[in-house]
């Protein structure tokens, strides 16, 4: 009996770890969380780095590095736009549900979440869906894991090195390299192999919203979309491309080709590459042969030039020729017409003033006949006379000189794909080079 009794009075007496807690208010144990991460985020000498994917469902990825400084200020840089220069603005460590990380005065992060930035029609009044408040859900080796405020998306924040911020630049130049410039070709594809297999989808990707969607080729319907980022040497995927059970989201650039692979074990692999080619040939073109009615199509300069499939080497000679034209003068459409009540065919070039961009005041008519490759699926635009009004009688003109450039790419002797393309809002297709990156998108009248 005295040996219980000695037993129930040392267990009445003991501190439990059980009773230790209980000897901490929540606010307390805030409080501590909320010392933590302000050390943390202090205690990183070159700061940190975090891709910050707001939706990888229909954005990508924007490289973020911050510096914490005491007195609670920060410095910022991103590579968001051509500034990556840092900043400098105000954070705190606040409580509330949770311990978090706030950005209270503007920086470069508050970009993604300003309204004025939306990158699409449907994601007007929202941005690119970004947070500037954090929470802290702790540490996973050495790394901060912080989930967005508002979509409750996971940020990570890694330690940044000197480098980090000497090469920021460097993803802008990466930029031009996934978008393509003027000396790639058009059309690419995505290529994953799982060792014995490979499996191409049709690549699509838009520079605004660091976004893609690829197309199996194979009539399945798979599509693998995901988020881009840019980094020094290629780029980072979200979500990641899922091959064999190996899932791969980083991507390295080779610029004897452009392509970007991402290699696992095993011969796996994912790859962007480039086709001289479109993957998929259609039978859009017969649209555009005798027979086929009076179809039109026309490029709008308040419509279709904000379209990311319009490519570089387009806007540039569109650009070209305007400043050519005149002072003050634009392109307000290019128009080329197909099967004509009188048979005819040809490009309709309408001008305005930039004062009055509605307003049309002149037109030159580049006329044409057309040939097909039914095995290439292309079309041929070949040139006739020039004239300054749609009418049989009127005389023909001498080519505008200002036009040529431009208008030498639709009359390509080596012809035209012509396909419809989706996604826009309203029904369009695009005229492009079988052997120069031209491509022009084209609002469909019919």
């Amino acid at each position: 009996m005295m040996a219980m009794l000695m037993v129930n009075l040392s267990a009445c007496n003991s501190d439990t770890d059980a009773e230790q807690k209980f000897d901490v208010t929540p606010t307390e144990r805030l409080n501590a969380q909320k010392k933590e991460l302000n050390d943390l985020l202090l205690s990183s000498e070159q700061g940190w780095k975090a891709v910050y994917f707001t939706d990888d469902t229909q954005l990508g990825g924007f490289t973020h590095l911050f510096k914490f400084l005491p007195g609670k200020k920060v410095e910022m840089a991103s590579d968001f736009d051509a500034d990556t220069e840092k900043h400098t603005s105000d954070y705190d460590v606040v409580l509330g549900s949770t311990v978090s990380v706030l950005f209270n005065t503007f920086n470069r992060i508050h970009l993604l979440s300003d309204s004025g930035n939306s990158p699409t029609t449907a994601l007007r009044g929202k941005g690119y869906l970004g947070d500037f408040q954090f929470l802290y859900y702790g540490q996973e080796n050495g790394d901060i894991i912080f989930k967005s405020n508002r979509l409750v998306r996971e940020v990570r924040f890694v330690k940044a090195t000197a480098q980090d911020w000497v090469d920021l630049e460097q993803n802008l130049v990466m930029e031009q390299n996934v978008i393509g410039g003027d000396t790639r070709p058009l059309f690419r594809f995505l290529e994953t192999n799982d060792g014995t297999t490979a499996k191409k989808y049709d690549f699509s990707f838009s520079s605004v919203t660091r976004f893609s969607n690829s197309e199996a080729i194979d009539n399945s319907g798979e599509v693998i979309s995901m988020g881009v980022g840019y980094t020094p040497t290629g780029i980072v995927v979200s979500p990641a491309v899922e091959v064999k059970g190996q899932k791969l989201t980083n991507f390295i650039y080779n610029d004897a080709d452009g392509s970007f692979t991402a290699t696992g074990t095993s011969g796996v692999t994912a790859s962007i590459k480039y086709s001289n080619a479109p993957l998929v040939l259609t039978d859009d073109y017969k649209l555009l042969l005798p027979g086929s009615g009076n179809n039109v199509y026309a490029y709008i300069y308040n419509t279709t030039k904000p379209e990311p499939a319009n490519s570089a080497l387009f806007l540039s000679l569109l650009a070209n020729a305007e400043a050519a034209a005149g002072t003050g003068l634009l392109i307000q459409r290019i128009q080329p017409w197909f099967n004509n009540a009188d048979g005819s065919g040809y490009i309709e070039y309408r001008f305005a003033a930039v004062a009055n961009p509605a307003v049309t005041i002149a037109r030159r008519y580049h006329y044409f006949t057309v040939s097909a490759d039914a095995v290439n699926k292309t079309v041929t635009l070949i040139p006739g006379v020039w004239k300054s009004t749609a009418t049989a009688a009127s005389p023909a003109i001498a080519t505008p000189s200002f036009l040529k450039a431009l208008d030498d790419q639709f009359m390509n002797p080596q012809g035209l794909y012509f396909a419809e393309i989706s996604g826009l809002g309203y029904k369009a297709y695009t005229f492009t080079s079988t052997t120069t990156p031209f491509r022009m998108v084209a609002y469909s009248f019919q």
